[in-house]
């Protein structure tokens, strides 16, 4: 395994520590405050519930998390070091002048300021990128680096592995790309606040009601672009180009930040959000940025791309992605499916509701169709199977972040007909089968047709080795019908 080493282990510290961790590497963490265990410890909770529910594939096995007494100790081994102490370049100085006498020559160091450049971060003879992330790290794909060419490209191959967005900033610059835009954002919305024009809520309903849902998926530009209509950003260029020249916003100036302003926004902030705690308000925001990833991986958009990327590098290092022919032993059930279970898979009783398990059992039919030849070229091409008949048997329960597997027996494969059966587990325990039937059709006359020579031979192959095994005991049962 891989050793990520974490510098700073709190709540920055702590998400770069569980993205690590939740994508199979080791991760050592020095942090001399007594509290950095606590914050870690919560900080990869959530990431354990939320993060596996991004993918429709299991995440490797998580790597070995441990605390150590120095920095000298975390940086052994490490390829990855992670700098995320407090923003004090002094501080920052010091930290790499340790680093670099302890760790690995050919180990990336990176430092999560959201401040400082690569030319003050290195004015000592460090050799630093910045690899500066969003909260929550082990959610939020964007990573900004800037730095060393060479450097910032080793370290976006290492990101883009953990499912990462690394955004490579062309030159240096104060506060890098995003924040830049959040300090604009920030100031003309404290003006606002001290003016009495908006409140904090309105502010932000303003934002998660309008613009902010544009942005998650189009960004600035290309939500201008189509504001621009068919002639597109020249005509919206020309249309509200203008506008720019009126005093409309104070982005210049910032507002002094007295005691009655700084009351003001906190208390219209109570008022706000104090219903919630803070825990609750983490544990909201994670549900609802995993739905919002997942909407964009259905879509390939955005976020939703990055993710999908990095679903099909796991899916290469197993046999999930393999296809019939790559099969040496096809004497056994095979496995179709394997992920853990979303947080928006689950319901009111905390478990996996029925209509999942059917998803879960139609992706795995999916998975096997793909895997003796009727994949997504063939079927644009006029065949594919349609599912006749399923019946489902709901044997136990399965949580939120459990791993389920599949495995699919064929019980009859030739000519037109596949009768598969499926058996799903988590760890020893048998928590549902799926039988099915299909039928090969020919998507022009939507009619039965005999599929490719091809698709024949390989589902033939598979169903001849399994006909030696044992028929399941649950294929066959209708509802309600005596054990």
């Amino acid at each position: 395994m891989k050793t990520a080493a974490i510098i700073g282990g709190g709540v920055i510290g702590g998400g770069w520590a569980a993205r690590f961790l939740m994508n199979g590497w080791n991760v050592h963490v020095f942090d001399p405050d007594p509290q950095a265990p606590a914050i870690l410890d919560e900080v990869i909770g959530r990431a354990r519930s939320a993060l596996p529910g991004l993918l429709d594939v299991a995440l490797p096995e998580e790597g070995t998390l441990s605390f150590k007494s120095s920095m000298q100790d975390a940086v052994e081994g490490a390829q990855w070091v992670q700098e995320s102490v407090p923003e004090r370049l002094e501080l920052k100085h010091k930290v790499y002048a340790d680093l670099i006498e302890a760790m690995p020559e050919t180990a990336v160091l990176a430092s999560s300021t959201s401040g400082f450049k690569p030319s003050q971060l290195n004015d000592e003879g460090a050799r630093v990128i910045v690899a500066h992330p969003f909260n929550p790290v082990y959610l939020m794909p964007l990573v900004e680096l800037v730095g060393d060419a060479g450097h910032c490209d080793h370290a976006a191959e290492i990101l883009t592995g953990i499912g990462m967005y690394p955004l490579k900033v062309r030159k240096e610059i104060d506060a890098h790309i995003a924040d830049r835009f959040l300090e604009a954002v920030w100031r003309e919305a404290l003006w606002l606040v001290k003016d009495g024009v908006a409140t904090t809520e309105e502010i932000d309903e303003s934002i998660r009601m309008g613009f902010g849902i544009r942005w998650a998926q189009m960004g600035l530009f290309e939500t201008y672009r189509t504001a621009g209509g068919n002639a597109g950003m020249r005509h919206f260029m020309e249309q509200f180009g203008p506008a720019l020249q009126w005093p409309w916003t104070k982005l210049m100036d910032v507002p002094e930040f007295t005691d009655e302003l700084v009351d003001l926004i906190a208390s219209q902030s109570d008022a706000q959000s104090g219903h919630m705690s803070i825990s609750e308000l983490l544990d909201a925001r994670d549900k609802n940025l995993v739905a919002l990833l997942r909407a964009l991986k259905y879509r390939d958009f955005g976020a939703g791309a990055v993710l999908n990327t990095q679903e099909k590098q796991l899916r290469s290092g197993h046999m999930l992605g393999a296809m019939a022919g790559d099969l040496e032993e096809i004497n056994a059930p095979i496995l179709t499916y394997r992920r853990a279970i979303p947080l928006d898979w689950t319901d009111y009783n905390g478990h996996m509701n029925e209509a999942k398990y059917l998803q879960a059992f139609g992706d795995a039919t999916d998975r096997f169709m793909e895997m003796v030849g009727c994949d997504a070229d063939y079927i644009s091409k006029g065949g594919s199977y349609f599912t006749a008949e399923t019946h489902i048997r709901h044997l136990d329960e399965v949580h939120a972040g459990a791993i389920i597997e599949v495995h699919t027996q064929v019980l009859q494969g030739q000519g037109k007909k596949m009768h598969v059966y499926h058996e799903m587990r988590s760890e020893d325990r048998i928590l549902a089968t799926g039988e099915h039937f299909l039928l090969h059709v020919s998507l022009e006359t939507r009619r039965p047709s005999d599929p490719s020579t091809a698709i024949c031979r390989a589902l033939e192959r598979i169903a001849s080795a399994h006909a030696s095994l044992p028929y399941p005991e649950g294929a066959g049962r209708a509802v309600g019908q005596r054990p």
